[in-house]
């Protein structure tokens, strides 16, 4: 039997959401307002503590759903692990991030905790409780990672997006304009990322190309060859 130290007793665990969207051209985060002390009527990142007999990833699904009505019908993965010490005024708080990337929703529902939930754009995000504006830098650079060799970029696209829907995802995400002959010409061509499935019609001109992500293949683990380097 292990000998377990009297102080991993007395050393909370929680969970924090790094939930990310694109709305109208925006890379936009999912914010809670605290109900309670400390940070009270602050901004932060969804969470909070992991309940006795509760598994990481069920408890930042739990508290994700409770401060903001929402779940994490896209993408969910772990994206690192904070602290004990320095960033709760509580005491020592070892707290395990999880990131979220999705289709823009509804406007979220506060509950729980949480005094109010919204999505606020990441260039307008001001001050957070905690560390969490650490936390939520680290999950953007991930996403923003991970869009280069990852077919990622559609799990913030509906199932079915033309590809102008999806260069405007990288914009958004990158921070930056693309070449849009240019994005055309990589992404179709790279193997086992998407795949024409209609043309979209009821539209001015010539109807736009539908695409989908590419049969049998799963986003978070296509691996894009070449890779859709940042500019």
């Amino acid at each position: 039997m292990v000998d377990v130290p009297n102080s991993a007793a007395r050393l909370p665990v929680t969970v924090d959401i790094v939930a990310l969207t694109v709305h109208r051209d925006q890379l936009m985060a999912l914010l809670a307002t605290r109900l309670l002390p400390p940070y009270q009527g602050c901004h932060c990142l969804p969470g909070g503590f992991v309940l006795a007999g509760e598994g990481l990833e069920q408890a930042a699904l739990r508290e994700l759903a409770e401060e903001t009505g929402l779940d994490a019908a896209g993408h969910l993965e772990q994206l690192r692990t904070y602290g004990p010490l320095g960033r709760d005024p509580r005491g020592p708080v070892v707290t395990v991030a999880y990131l979220a990337l999705s289709v823009f929703s509804d406007p979220p529902q506060a509950g729980g905790d949480a005094a109010a939930a919204q999505w606020v754009a990441v260039d307008d995000v001001d001050q957070l409780a905690f560390d969490h504006a650490a936390i939520l830098a680290d999950g953007v650079e991930r996403a923003r990672a991970k869009l280069e060799y990852s077919g990622l970029a559609t799990a913030f696209c509906p199932p079915q997006f033309t590809i102008a829907e999806l260069r405007g995802v990288y914009e958004a995400v990158w921070g930056v304009r693309l070449d849009p002959r240019n994005f055309n010409r990589k992404v179709t061509s790279t193997s086992g990322f998407i795949e024409p499935i209609a043309r979209r019609q009821g539209v001015t001109g010539r109807p736009a190309v539908v695409y989908q992500m590419a049969s049998g293949r799963d986003p978070a683990s296509t691996i894009l060859n070449p890779p859709v380097m940042r500019p």
